[in-house]
């Protein structure tokens, strides 16, 4: 399977932002949540493709893997 590529903690917010998260808490992770679900963003640049996306997908029900960050 070919590596993906991470991207900036910033773009990822901006990204949940847009897909109706908000932030709830800062510190050395920036902690997201709709109302139903919790997200954790680690403060890395890059953050790891595979954190954001198949961690995310797979452990909260309702989250697409093809959600585009």
């Amino acid at each position: 399977m070919p590596k993906l590529p991470g991207i900036p903690h910033l773009q990822a917010v901006r990204a949940l932002e847009k897909a109706g998260f908000r932030v709830v808490r800062e510190s050395k992770h920036i902690v997201m949540s709709d109302g139903q679900r919790i997200l954790t963003i680690p403060r890395a640049n890059p953050v790891n493709a595979f954190a954001t996306t198949g961690s995310s997908a797979r452990r909260r029900p309702g989250l697409s893997r093809t959600f585009t960050l």
